[in-house]
C-alpha cells in the first residue's frame, strides 16, 4: 500500500515520477532542474538517508512504496500521478530532468505516444561497459520481439497516464521499463527516442555500477520477454 504526501493540490502540466532509494545527495541537483510549473513526484521505496524528508524540503511530492523494485516505485508514481502528460527519470543524477521537456513536445504534439531518452555516456564511468552489453542484448531482443528500431531501454521516458495506466503492467522489478515498451508496440504505439547524455551517477549504483545488478536487471528482463 502507497502512502502520499503532496506539495499542492494544483494539478501540474505535467509529473515527473522519481524512484528514489537512497538518493539524498542527488535530490538537490535533480529537483533543481524539474521544468518550471511541472511537479516532481518522488517515489521513496525505502530509503535510511532521509531522501523523503530532503524531497519534501524541496517542494517535491512524496509517495512511500514499501515493496521494493524499480517498478514497484514507479508504478506507485504512475498511479500518485494526476497530470495528463508523466515522465519517468532516475533520480541519482545521471540524467537532467530539464532535458524531458524535448520527450514530452513529441508527445504533446501528437509524433509519438512514447518517447525514451537514449542515453549518451559523458564522462569516464558514466555507463559501466557491462551494463552497455546488457543493454544491448537486451535491446537486439526487443527489435526481434517487436521490430522497434531502438537502440536502449533507458529510464527517462514521456507519454500520457491514462494510456500508460491502460496497458496493465504488472512487472514490479527491473523488467518495468521493458514491459512498457513491449506492450506499448504490441498496441500499436508510436514509440520513438532522442539522445540524452548520460552522466556520472551521485552516490552507490543498485544496478548499472555492479555485476550483481546488471545480471538481475537482465533477468528480470528476460522474464518479459518470454
Amino acid at each position: 500500500m502507497t502512502h502520499s504526501t503532496t506539495s499542492s493540490t494544483v494539478t501540474a502540466p505535467v509529473d515527473v515520477v522519481l524512484p528514489c532509494l537512497d538518493e539524498a545527495a542527488a535530490l538537490p541537483w535533480v529537483l533543481a532542474r524539474i521544468p518550471d510549473g511541472w511537479r516532481a513526484v518522488v517515489v521513496d521505496n525505502g530509503s535510511s538517508d532521509g531522501s523523503a524528508d530532503v524531497a519534501r524540503s524541496l517542494g517535491a511530492t512524496v509517495v512511500h512504496e514499501p515493496r521494493r523494485g524499480f517498478g514497484a516505485a514507479c508504478h506507485a508514481g504512475l498511479r500518485a500521478a494526476s497530470a495528463d502528460l508523466v515522465c519517468f527519470c532516475d533520480c541519482d543524477a545521471s540524467l537532467d530532468p530539464g532535458l524531458l521537456t524535448g520527450l514530452v513536445a513529441a508527445v504533446r504534439d501528437g509524433s509519438a505516444d512514447l518517447v525514451l531518452g537514449r542515453r549518451r555516456p559523458q564522462g569516464r564511468g558514466a555507463w559501466p561497459l557491462h551494463a552497455r552489453a546488457g543493454n544491448l542484448a537486451l535491446v537486439r531482443m526487443l527489435r526481434r520481439r517487436t521490430g522497434l528500431s531502438l537502440h536502449d531501454l533507458g529510464p527517462m521516458r514521456a507519454a500520457r497516464r491514462e494510456p500508460l495506466l491502460a496497458l496493465g503492467l504488472t512487472d514490479r522489478r527491473s523488467g518495468y521499463p521493458l514491459e512498457m515498451v513491449v506492450r506499448a508496440a504490441a498496441e500499436g504505439w508510436r514509440v520513438t527516442e532522442t539522445d540524452v547524455p548520460y552522466l556520472p551517477r551521485t552516490g552507490r549504483s543498485k544496478v548499472t555500477g555492479t555485476w550483481r545488478g546488471t545480471w538481475c536487471a537482465v533477468r528480470d528482463m528476460r522474464a518479459v520477454l518470454r
